[in-house]
């Protein structure tokens, strides 16, 4: 596989582009519809595919499945600013958003700043990921039989990783996944593990958070994908059906040997402190502690992870969120979260963060035109 793959809707367009990078036997062009050289893993993958409607979106997220890993950075170009066109890129997972009408400079800089972020990730960090990732793959899905002792597995990968590498590493590994699902539970079950040595909890209490944490979601895998996977916000209907995991997710666990603690993280992750949560509106001491904790790390990393509809939020912006719901989730347990903010956000935002503000400056000056 050559070094630089690239992937396009019109190959002599892109051929164009590839020489304008200073293409080479290292560099291909992989036609959307018409196939090209796909065994074996690029060093970097730019995507120059001019209608990105439903069709060329699900084809293209099926070829990045195939050939993209977890690990490679993936470069999207974008010939136009619609909100659809925004939707799908970011639902791709790309690791950059530029304008195709970008200077061949800009994009050059871009991939040479993605190649060296990724070669300063620990692979050991990265193969932990992967590992991870292929878990919830494998077991997290419709008709597997879900036990303690198999999540128990999938805890100690991450509780693992996270100990070995830091939060830091996980999360920018982690965001970097193209399945939404997947992605947030690690992201949480990584938080949740980092804020458990945070509070000095003990190894057994450290292990079970970050189990809670792990399977707080589990009822998605009952969602149907069309919902799961939309790329533009929900319709409220839609979030009603959405909403059904929390419940689904408890139902899936009932009498598989989960304890009390467990089953109610994965009903009550979503209950706020005024009662304004769901599924059962619960209000403040009825919310067990290792609730509220799960429920900390799944409101900020949803915020920083992408969404169809919006950009990740910076580590900062996140926490800020978290500060100004004091009444709704515990403040407590917040100011003492802020020590896995920092630890997060100690160097600035991420690759993606930034560049996400460049499609969004993309965004501004096209539509002034």
């Amino acid at each position: 596989m050559p070094k630089l793959l690239l992937i396009s809707d019109d190959p002599r367009r892109t051929g164009r582009l590839m020489q304008d990078l200073g293409g080479s036997r290292s560099s291909s062009i992989y036609d959307l519809y018409g196939g090209g050289p796909t065994s074996g893993q690029p060093d970097l993958i730019v995507s120059d595919v001019k209608v990105l409607n439903t069709e060329a979106f699900q084809q293209l997220r099926h070829v990045l499945e195939q050939i993209r890993g977890t690990s490679v950075p993936y470069v999207c170009l974008l010939h136009d600013n619609g909100v659809r066109t925004l939707n799908h890129a970011k639902l791709l997972g790309a690791s950059a958003l530029l304008s195709a009408s970008s200077a061949v400079g800009e994009i050059i800089d871009t991939i040479s700043e993605l190649q060296f972020q990724m070669a300063a990730l620990p692979a050991s960090a990265v193969r932990q990921a992967d590992t991870a990732l292929r878990f919830l793959s494998d077991v997290f899905r419709p008709g597997h039989p879900i036990t303690p002792d198999l999540v128990d597995v999938g805890t100690n990968i991450v509780a693992e990783a996270v100990r070995d590498n830091g939060i830091r590493t996980w999360i920018q590994i982690v965001q970097r996944f193209d399945d939404a699902t997947h992605q947030h539970s690690l992201l949480v079950a990584g938080l949740a593990s980092s804020f458990a040595t945070t509070l000095g909890l003990s190894t057994a209490d450290r292990h079970h958070l970050a189990k809670a944490a792990l399977l707080h979601d589990i009822g998605k895998v009952q969602v149907p994908a069309h919902i799961l996977n939309k790329p533009d916000k929900l319709t409220a209907d839609e979030t009603s059906v959405m909403r059904t995991h929390a419940e689904k997710g408890h139902a899936m666990l009932l009498w598989q040997g989960f304890d009390e603690s467990l089953l109610a993280v994965v009903r009550s992750h979503h209950e706020m402190l005024d009662g304004s949560g769901y599924p059962d509106k619960l209000m403040g001491s009825y919310i067990p502690d290792l609730v509220r904790l799960v429920t900390i790390c799944d409101v900020y990393g949803a915020l920083i992870e992408r969404r169809p509809y919006r950009s990740p939020m910076s580590s900062q912006e996140a926490y800020a969120i978290l500060v100004k719901m004091k009444g709704r989730i515990d403040p407590d347990l917040v100011e003492a979260f802020h020590h896995v903010e920092n630890a997060f956000g100690q160097r600035g935002s991420n690759a993606l963060l930034e560049t996400a503000s460049k499609a969004k400056s993309f965004v501004r000056q096209s539509g002034s035109q």
